[in-house]
């Protein structure tokens, strides 16, 4: 078994916000990323899949397919919105870097030919990211 990993970014805006809380217990928790004007990043994301070599064409995935998937997916949905408004999965999950990784890998779980997906790894900032495998 082989892991294989492609990356692609995409920018998007969000803020941090619990309805069933207080806005002061909010700005308490979250801090700035309470503000809900919201603040933006350019996300790294990754996406490892697993699977054996293909004898016939030395990969273990079509990698314009898995591209092709990630862009469709994930980036096309993502990139330059604002997660909280714009992305219905985060009309109310809260658009937390751990967060994004779980909906990146429900996006994308069954959609890649010929790979098992391993992990999805969202990078917010350059030293914070989150790694998602899946349910156990």
């Amino acid at each position: 078994m082989i892991l294989l990993t492609r990356k692609a970014e995409f920018s998007a805006s969000h803020y941090y916000w619990n309805e069933a809380w207080s806005a002061e217990e909010n700005e308490r928790v979250f801090g700035r990323c309470a503000n809900k004007n919201g603040h933006g990043h350019n996300y790294t994301l990754e996406v490892t899949v697993a699977g054996d070599v293909d004898a016939t064409s030395g990969f273990v995935v079509d990698l314009k397919q898995l591209k092709d998937v990630m862009e469709r997916e994930v980036v096309a949905v993502y990139d330059h919105r604002h997660l909280n408004k714009e992305v219905p999965e985060f009309a109310k999950a809260i658009p937390t870097t751990e967060n994004i990784a779980i909906e990146v890998w429900k996006r994308l779980e069954g959609k890649i030919p010929g790979a098992k997906l391993h992990r999805v790894r969202v990078y917010e900032m350059p030293d914070l990211f989150a790694d998602y495998y899946g349910e156990p």
